[in-house]
């Protein structure tokens, strides 16, 4: 138990983090996202440019109600869609500036938190590290299979 309470701990403070800058960004009136658009975001963020089927299969919503939710952030110019180069039937989503800048609240302390560990690990260290994040990533997660 005591790995599940440090993750869990860790965890729980990257997303406090993540939390308290959207909440300033609320308080500012800079935000527009609903919770439910922030985790669409999230999920279409890690997908890496998915098609709107991809984001429906991962985010375990119907077509219509994902087509629903990708239009609404279309319209808030947090996405857009991209036709495919060799398929002209085919869009993928694609992030926008706008929502970069939004995420960037969550990256920059994920920035802050790996160079502070990079300066307190040996490269051993650092190399133990890694590959353990990368079994767990690969091995222990299954489950969820990001694209490369």
């Amino acid at each position: 138990m005591i790995l599940q309470e440090s993750f869990d701990r860790i965890y729980t403070k990257f997303k406090l983090h993540f939390y308290r800058k959207v909440f300033e960004k609320w308080n500012d009136r800079e935000a527009s996202l609903t919770t439910v658009e922030t985790f669409c975001m999230e999920i279409i963020n890690a997908l890496k440019n998915p098609t709107v089927n991809e984001f429906a299969e991962m985010a375990n919503l119907s077509s219509p109600n994902a087509a629903y939710k990708v239009n609404s952030l279309i319209k808030k110019g947090y996405l857009r869609k991209v036709r495919a180069e060799n398929d002209k039937r085919k869009y993928y989503l694609e992030v926008t500036e706008k929502y970069k800048e939004y995420y960037n609240i969550s990256y920059q302390y994920i920035s802050t938190v790996m160079k502070r560990i990079e300066e307190r690990f040996t490269p051993e260290e650092l190399a133990y590290i890694v590959k353990v994040m990368d079994i767990i990533e690969t091995e222990l997660m299954p489950e969820i299979d990001l694209k490369k």
